[in-house]
């Protein structure tokens, strides 16, 4: 008989999305449950994350907006099945679409307050059958940290957005100086940031928002202990099921058993330089804006124990310049709606476009690696003329007017009286970067980018500036006006995007396909069940949250009773 220092009906490690859900469904079940989180700060890297749902059919969208057949028909369009990716399948798929929206509903009668993520939100390949031109996100509303008291606020990890502002909202602020609408919805978010500082508020969004209202209501409920500085070495088996795991307390080994179960969502191991050498060779973990505990140790123990790991090549890639201060930034400097933009593109060092410069952030990144395998296109340019410098920010390093100095004298922005001249300061031949240009031009001036389609998808036009008039859509304008522009991008990332392979229950599989009992797994410590493919905003945090609950639902053999 294992001996256990404590038990619990259910254990999980890590803080995320998921954990949080898995636990309010253990308490409405009457069972007891603890979270075991490496850090010591709770919420993962959702907390850091947009902590976006992509919620097919979810309770915000209109009647008639969306259906279980349509959400399935886009996701076997956009995922591709094979050997390469177990961690997907039609099957899993459908029960994340059956179980998604009930999970949901399920997390909002739980008093977590949640909103509709945008009514213009397109889906990444919103061209394919089923595909949403809408949205089907789903966000948390702004939250005040505050409330979860002086011993837990300090404890809820820092997002990338602490102000309180709608994230929708707060996406429309670049283009103020277009709309007095915009304009009146930032004095609104002003006030409110100065009022909050007047009564004593911590107002945080996005990701932060989400975990801390997750957070708000675990401890509500008193549905789990959550311990901080509690890191996982093993997971305890008795014959080939999981009965616990042994962590830290008090500075020594601590057993905890599990009478029900072992959820995994310890994160991926985006902070695992030597795992990303063996498996995403040319990634780096400097780019990433994983957080610091993910190391990937759950990984290594899962396999250990028996556990299949697949998809492990994958990254949830996010395009980023290492522009000034790059290196000590909290968020790395994302360049997705740089590229995006109208007056931009992006050439490998040869000069020649090789994709689509807008579409999903992790589609782009996978383009960049590829493409650095047969053509060196790592760094690749974003090239850009003073058109985008009078109208944009860049890289989120603020706008043009401001900034040059500084920016052309660091070195990150290269800067040329002409397409040629600015060619051979980023090294690339002059003659192929001028045709490149020009052939763009071609485009623009004739309505379609006839070799990568940009501008097709409702999504692209989501990326560009919605009042840009000189174009045939929202993302495409000429570069043509001197002075030009370059930075380097490299292929950053928010995460990894492989890890066990689970099945519909999120139970954890053997390679030969067989379950090890006891132990179940969400988020990035899974092969995830999009595959190689991130189908929408925030297809990272839905799974995450949708089988963690799932999880709980098969441990306590609830099936659908609460569907």
């Amino acid at each position: 008989m294992t001996q256990f220092d404590e038990t619990f009906d259910w254990v999980v490690v890590g803080s995320g999305a998921g954990s949080m859900a898995s636990a309010l469904l253990m308490k409405q079940a009457g069972k007891s449950a603890v979270i075991l989180e490496k850090a010591p700060w709770v919420g993962g890297t959702t907390c850091k994350s947009g902590g976006v749902m992509w919620i097919p059919g979810n309770r915000f969208m209109d009647p008639g907006e969306d259906s279980l057949e349509k959400a399935c028909q886009y996701l076997d369009a956009v995922v591709p099945d094979g050997p390469d990716s177990p961690g997907t399948s039609p099957a899993r798929r459908r029960a994340y679409a059956v179980e998604a929206p009930k999970m949901l509903d399920f997390i909002v009668a739980q008093g977590v307050r949640m909103e509709r993520g945008s009514t213009f939100w397109p889906d990444y390949y919103d061209e394919l059958p089923g595909g949403v031109k809408t949205s089907r996100t789903v966000t948390a509303l702004p939250f005040d940290k505050n409330q979860l008291g002086k011993e837990w606020a300090p404890k809820l990890r820092q997002g990338f957005l602490e102000v309180p502002v709608r994230l929708d909202d707060g996406m429309k602020l670049p283009f103020m100086r277009h709309s007095w609408a915009i304009k009146r919805l930032f004095f609104k978010i002003a006030l409110k940031v100065v009022a909050g500082k007047l009564t004593g508020k911590h107002w945080v969004t996005a990701g932060a928002a989400l975990q801390g209202r997750m957070l708000k209501a675990v401890l509500e409920k008193e549905a789990a202990q959550i311990r901080t500085d509690s890191p996982v070495s093993e997971v305890i088996m008795d014959g080939d099921r999981a009965v616990g795991v042994v962590t830290v307390r008090d500075g020594r080994p601590w057993r905890v058993g599990a009478k029900l179960g072992v959820l995994m969502n310890a994160g991926g191991f985006s902070m695992n330089q030597a795992m990303r050498d063996q498996h995403m060779p040319g990634t780096h973990s400097k780019w990433s804006n994983g957080i610091e505990s993910d190391t990937g140790d759950m990984h290594v123990e899962l396999a250990a124990k028996g556990a299949q790991l697949a998809q492990m090549d994958q990254m949830v890639g996010f395009q980023m310049t290492e522009a000034p201060g790059w290196d000590t930034d909290y968020v790395k400097p994302g360049t997705q709606s740089t590229t995006g933009k109208p007056h931009a593109i992006q050439v490998d060092q040869t000069g020649v476009r090789y994709m689509n410069e807008g579409g999903s952030y992790e589609e782009f990144c996978e383009n960049m690696l590829v493409r650095n395998r047969t053509v060196p296109a790592i760094p690749s340019w974003a090239i850009m003329d003073q058109q985008y410098m009078d109208e944009y920010a860049v890289a989120g390093r603020g706008t043009a007017k401001k900034n040059m100095a500084q920016w052309v004298a660091s070195g990150w922005m290269r800067r040329a009286d002409t397409v040629e001249a600015l060619g051979a300061l980023i090294d690339v031949p002059a003659d192929a970067l001028k045709d490149t240009v020009e052939r763009w031009n071609g485009f623009v001036r004739g309505g379609r980018d006839e070799d990568f389609q940009r501008g097709v998808r409702a999504y692209d036009n989501w990326l560009g500036d919605p009042f840009f008039k000189d174009g045939p859509n929202q993302c495409m304008g000429t570069i043509e006006k001197g002075p030009f522009y370059a930075i380097p991008i490299v292929p950053g990332d928010v995460g990894t995007y492989g890890g066990v392979v689970c099945d519909c229950d999120s139970r954890v599989l053997r390679e030969d396909g067989s379950v090890i009992a006891g132990l179940y797994a969400c988020g990035v410590t899974t092969a995830s069940p999009m595959g190689r493919v991130y189908p929408g905003a925030g297809a990272s945090v839905g799974p995450s949250m949708t089988f963690g609950w799932i999880a709980a639902k098969h441990a306590a053999g609830l099936g659908n009773q609460l569907a």
